[in-house]
């Protein structure tokens, strides 16, 4: 977090410029010149409107401004930061969340949403090599970098192959981690298949996205050495933090 510069960058009054255009420029100027890096926290929307002699209602327009510009973001309960480049997403033989975030530098996390054994879907049930009706295994989970949420994903498995891999997955926070448990976690890419649509209000909620935003919907297949699949997924990203490279 920066700290409150000088009385002398309080915003000026009639000039013919909005008090909100004002402090919307200096805060983006601060990001383009270096004072606020990627990745930055800014101070509390309290702090802002003091240190422009504003109102919370004229500091909260500037905000607004900025992030539809998309140069700062708001996550729940975090506070605002500025907004980070995309993470490289490479999607190849063998993909795995934990590794790609970290190799770009931030912390990757997970937890376990929700899980339930269910009938499969004629969908589910062609993509695993199942009877239609024949019961899975879906976990939901939700994926951060950084404690920014950057992916949302469903997991469906054979119910009788995976037993018990929610627990192990609530334990771990790694779905990795939880298939080696179970003498699964070698498992490859088989197929992968990439859309994008409007985030729904469940996007938004569990992403912390505003309203408009897009999500890109990854459907994949991953299967054992042998190439028997043993996962089919369904995760949505937030478009504009993530930048999906298929590799050859």
């Amino acid at each position: 977090m920066t700290s409150p510069p000088s009385a002398d960058e309080d915003v000026a009054r009639g000039t013919g410029v909005s008090l909100w255009k004002q402090i919307a420029e200096r805060i983006e100027a601060d990001i383009v010149e270096g004072r606020l890096a990627p990745g930055a926290r800014l101070p509390t929307e309290n702090e802002l409107a003091e240190r422009f002699g504003v109102n919370r209602h004229t500091l909260r327009r500037a905000l607004a401004h900025l992030t539809e510009r998309r140069l700062i973001e708001a996550t729940p309960g975090r506070g605002t930061f500025v907004k980070e480049p995309p993470i490289r997403y490479p999607i190849g033989p063998r993909t795995r969340f934990s590794e790609i975030v970290a190799r770009e530098g931030r912390a990757p996390s997970g937890r376990l949403l929700g899980s339930r054994v269910e009938a499969a879907s004629a969908e589910i049930a062609q993509a695993l090599g199942l009877s239609p009706g024949a019961e899975v295994l879906r976990i939901d989970m939700i994926r951060e970098a950084d404690g920014v949420p950057i992916t949302v994903a469903s997991h469906w498995y054979e119910a009788g192959r995976c037993r018990d891999l929610d627990l192990l997955v609530a334990a771990t926070g790694s779905v990795t981690r939880a298939l080696e448990t179970l003498g699964l976690g070698d498992y490859r890419r088989l197929e992968t298949r990439i859309t994008a649509r409007p985030a729904d209000e469940e996007d938004r909620r569990l992403l912390a996205l505003p309203a408009g935003r897009t999500v890109m919907v990854v459907d994949a297949i991953n299967g054992d050495p042998q190439r028997r699949p043993i996962q089919y997924s369904r995760a949505r990203f937030c478009a504009d933090r993530v930048q999906l490279v298929v590799k050859n």
